[in-house]
């Protein structure tokens, strides 16, 4: 299996508060990887270093390493920005500029210098396509994306993270607030794009993990608990942390 993002004892401390306490993980190439657990167990902490945005936080310390792509992304001589762009991240609340759908997708591609319009009409649609989203949005490309419901926004901000062409796509809570069939949608997203991206999905919701998920990581109190494919870890988990987890008598 192709190695596509390599952690090895990972440990963050804001201040003194130790919130991953020696993580190491593998996260392979064109698969969907659902992290899961309670709040507080690291997990979004973790992503964060991934894409370099945990460098804004005061007082972090950061102690082990990260591999994308054999490159270590947090000791070597890294551009935070230049790596953000290859890495698109979908947050919980989905936050589309006051634009029009158009605008919203072009935005990120004008600012690496793409005017060509051909090319703009190109990029829109295909982003618009894998997210979901063209058959909404094809005859509405000028309305504005603040009048879209919450589900279309969220693909919206998915279209535009593909824009930018990543290689990695990290996932915070996408569907958090969001209704079934909005969730659907999002899912079925994803399963087409693990074809072309390295996905990595945070979600308190186990149930979406072990639909969705290739693989499934298990974290408690900054402790990565277990990790392994999803079946085996849904069907037959090694560690009663795990099995409590997901039969849901705690989190």
């Amino acid at each position: 299996m192709d190695i596509k993002i390599q952690v090895e004892n990972l440990k963050i401390f804001f201040d003194k508060n130790e919130v991953l306490k020696g993580v190491s993980i593998d996260v392979y190439r064109n698969r969907i990887t659902g992290f899961m657990g309670p709040a507080g167990s690291g997990k979004s902490t973790l992503i964060s270093a991934f894409n370099r945005m945990i460098d804004f936080e005061e007082d972090v310390k950061i102690e082990g390493k990260i591999y994308i792509d054999g490159v270590d992304i947090i000791n070597g001589d890294i551009d935070g920005v230049s790596l953000r762009r290859q890495i698109g991240t979908v947050f919980a609340v989905p936050i589309p500029l006051p634009r029009s759908v158009f605008d919203n997708i072009a935005y990120g591609p004008r600012l690496k210098g793409i005017t060509d319009k051909t090319e703009l009409n190109e990029l829109v649609r295909d982003s618009l396509k894998k997210a979901f989203l063209w058959d909404e949005m094809k005859d509405r490309l000028s309305m504005s994306a603040l009048k879209l419901s919450g589900g279309q926004q969220q693909r919206l901000c998915l279209a535009r993270s593909l824009a930018l062409k990543p290689e990695i796509i990290l996932l915070d809570e996408p569907c958090s607030g969001l209704d079934p069939i909005s969730t659907a949608k999002i899912e079925d997203a994803l399963n087409e794009l693990k074809k072309e991206f390295t996905i990595i999905l945070v979600s308190n919701n186990t149930k979406q993990i072990a639909r969705i998920s290739d693989y499934s990581a298990f974290f408690y109190m900054g402790e990565l608990i277990e990790y392994g494919p999803t079946e085996r870890v849904f069907t037959f988990p090694s560690q009663k942390q795990t099995e409590d987890y997901i039969s849901g008598k705690f989190g």
